[in-house]
């Protein structure tokens, strides 16, 4: 009887915290527990895997102003698209945010997308979580070198305009070795 009581109380209890918290952000919290084994990160690309990226595209910050994605043009671009709604996405933006917070004094952009349909949903996230990253949305068509069918979808970009790395899915990415690939922006072969 014990048994099947503790059981229920299970059950119970994340049902409440489904309720309470939302299924994206208990399931992300489910999946970050698989982000820290460190086993799942992003796929870097060799010389004769890279191809060029494509910076003619709008986006708007949080404050609705219009942001040239040309002007990242020279630096490293960590380019992410996410939603709220996406219990992957949540897993993986405590990660990216401890590597923003690490790169703060590269030469390192991060770009993060949301694809939420209301934006100010996405900001009221990045606020309640006390992300500091900046978030932006589409104002304009994206160019078919960053399309994805399934978020996230992560796409590094490096300083002469090469994709080296890609990672459709949920990763690790606050790893020594993929902030030195961030820092030097190439791959070293």
């Amino acid at each position: 009887m014990k048994k099947i009581l503790k059981d229920w109380w299970f059950i119970i209890g994340l049902v409440c915290s489904i309720y309470f918290f939302g299924y994206a952000e208990v399931a992300g919290f489910f999946q970050r527990l698989i982000l820290s084994t460190g086993i799942i990160q992003a796929d870097v690309l060799n010389e004769n895997e890279q191809y060029e990226a494509d910076y003619n595209f709008k986006l708007l910050d949080e404050q609705g102003q219009v942001i040239d994605f040309n002007q990242f043009k020279g630096q490293t671009v960590f380019l992410n698209f996410w939603a709220t709604w996406c219990p992957p996405c949540i897993a993986e933006m405590p990660d990216i945010h401890d590597l923003y917070k690490k790169m703060q004094d590269e030469n390192v952009v991060f770009v993060l997308i949301s694809r939420d349909d209301n934006f100010d949903k996405a900001k009221n996230f990045i606020e309640r979580k006390s992300f500091s990253f900046p978030i932006y949305q589409e104002a304009s068509v994206m160019p078919k070198v960053f399309e994805s069918q399934s978020i996230p979808a992560t796409f590094v970009i490096s300083p002469e305009g090469k994709i080296i790395a890609t990672r459709t899915g949920m990763a690790k990415y606050d790893t020594e070795e993929f902030r030195a690939l961030l820092r030097i922006g190439k791959v070293n072969n």
